[in-house]
């Protein structure tokens, strides 16, 4: 099991009541597994009959990402060596794709971008109240199934229009530095809480799941979250 400490992220209140499902997501937008768990996530909740909270934290897969990002073949050979050594995984990418209806096209990949711009646009659906998953599912699809540089300022405006922001209002965000810092305090507390790696699921501050579960393990963990026993300290026993 890999240490995860709930108290760690942002918002932890022991007093919420389990009749409300919270869920605190934490992924990169450049992460073909946290496609997945969104997906999968997306399905779990429809069988869930009552409120319910997300929150999207940020997490980056690779920090030291130059600001222009790096070609894709370039990314693969740096980071996994042989590409053609890793074909195989992304044929099982694909097929894990397709069952749940995403459509992964790995040859439209021209760059891999840095991040951190599109977890500011996130930040930005956060604190305006509109909903951050709808916005991550438009910037997982650009990336992931068009090919899109999520982290070029033309794309960021017409991926958040997709979500009702107007130019203006992106622009803004991107060029207040201070929305930066906040993105990289954010990213560096959950690193703190223990996450090494991405997509983490935290379910009600109590139960994490780590990695792109099933629908169905993830409904089996709701329940335990919202209507299991709670005793007087908060459990965080980690799923995988």
């Amino acid at each position: 099991m890999m240490n995860r400490n709930a108290a760690n992220l942002p918002g932890h209140d022991d007093a919420r009541s389990l009749a409300t499902l919270e869920v605190d997501i934490i992924a990169d937008l450049v992460c073909p597994w946290c496609y997945l768990g969104k997906r999968r996530l997306d399905d779990a909740l429809l069988a869930v009959h009552g409120p319910t909270m997300l929150t999207w934290h940020p997490f980056q897969l690779n920090p030291e990402m130059p600001e222009n990002g790096m070609a894709f073949d370039e990314y693969l050979a740096h980071k996994f060596g042989d590409p053609e050594a890793l074909q195989p995984a992304l044929a099982k990418l694909v097929a894990a794709g397709k069952a749940e209806g995403i459509v992964f096209r790995f040859d439209r990949m021209k760059r891999v971008p840095n991040t951190l711009n599109a977890h500011r646009l996130m930040r930005l659906a956060e604190t305006e109240g509109a909903s951050a998953s709808e916005l991550a599912g438009h910037l997982l699809k650009g990336f992931f199934e068009e090919g899109l540089d999520i982290s070029e300022r033309d794309v960021l405006v017409e991926v958040g229009g997709r979500s009702g922001f107007t130019p203006a209002t992106v622009n803004r965000v991107l060029d207040d530095d201070a929305t930066r810092r906040i993105v990289l305090s954010q990213e560096a507390q959950v690193r703190k809480g223990g996450v090494t790696g991405v997509p983490d699921f935290l379910i009600n501050k109590r139960l994490i799941v780590v990695g792109a579960q099933s629908t169905e393990s993830l409904v089996a963990v709701f329940d335990r979250a919202m209507f299991g026993w709670q005793g007087e300290q908060p459990e965080s026993p980690v799923y995988h």
